[in-house]
């Protein structure tokens, strides 16, 4: 049994119908994505990971009402997850965001870029003292 309480769940659709094996699911602190029907596998990232969300929408995806929603993460098994053909995509890439921001928040996580680069630096700072400049906000 699945004793994870889901708050979205959606299937890649074809023509706006959900006639596929892949699932997706967010959690209040994950995003899965499980393909297969014989042969199943399940990818997961930690919301706390995500570092950007983008939406493309295409003619035939509007046509249809669904989007595709790219998700790139700082996770090395999954650094970048697109959620394709899923209903309501604005709906459900503010509840992505909604999320990783509570995520985030929850584990006291900092984010800021490092100049020059693309990687993530995180700052945990139990007391949230820490310097605007510091953090990457202004």
């Amino acid at each position: 049994m699945d004793s994870i309480n889901y708050i979205w769940k959606d299937r890649k659709r074809v023509f706006g119908l959900p006639w596929t094996f892949t699932r997706y699911r967010l959690s209040e602190d994950r995003l899965f994505c499980e393909k297969g029907f014989l042969n199943i596998k399940q990818d997961e990232v930690l919301l706390y990971r995500v570092r950007d969300l983008q939406l493309n929408l295409k003619l035939t995806q509007r046509i249809f009402g669904v989007g595709t929603i790219c998700v790139v993460s700082s996770d090395k098994s999954v650094p970048h997850l697109d959620l394709v053909n899923v209903k309501n995509p604005r709906e459900v890439k503010e509840l992505i965001h909604k999320n990783v921001e509570a995520a985030k928040d929850k584990r006291r996580m900092r984010t800021m870029e490092v100049m020059g680069g693309n990687d993530e630096l995180d700052v945990h700072d139990p007391d949230g003292d820490l310097d605007d400049e510091v953090c990457g906000e202004e």
